[in-house]
């Protein structure tokens, strides 16, 4: 039997990734002073990394906007996430003890690259979501 669900259900809404990706690898180019700010000490050549995240994010929107180039855009996000982690753990540092609103906020980026991991790994892998099926328990993961 031909599965009818849409790409919404296959790898998780891939043109709100897509959007996401582009998004925020543009605003590399748009403010690099704060993307720069972020970067650990130790990477050599800090405003080189801020552009080079800021390409690969926005190819790995447009990639995964494209369904015949889904899957690699997928990959090069999942790079990318954990690419730039570490710069999300010194603005966590940089932030210190979260005091206010704005610093908790930056804390709670760390966890939730987790779930941006899996979102681009779903595109990588060609995987549908599990999502509950008319029985009461969960559909099996399949290629898309």
């Amino acid at each position: 039997m031909e599965d009818v669900r849409g790409d919404a259900e296959r790898g998780g809404r891939p043109g709100l990734f897509a959007l996401f990706m582009t998004s925020i690898g543009t605003a590399h180019f748009v403010l690099p002073d704060a993307f720069e700010s972020i970067v650990p000490g130790w990477v050599p050549n800090p405003r080189f990394w801020v552009f080079a995240s800021g390409v690969a994010e926005i190819a790995s929107g447009v990639l995964v906007a494209l369904p015949r180039t889904r899957r690699v855009g997928g990959w090069l996000g999942a790079a990318t996430i954990v690419g730039v982690y570490p710069a999300n753990i010194q603005m966590a540092l940089d932030a210190g003890r979260p005091d206010s609103v704005g610093d908790a906020a930056v804390w709670l980026r760390l966890p939730l690259q987790f779930p941006m991991l899996a979102w681009a790994l779903r595109h990588a892998r060609g995987r549908r979501w599990n999502a509950p099926s008319p029985s009461g328990g969960y559909a099996s993961i399949s290629r898309a």
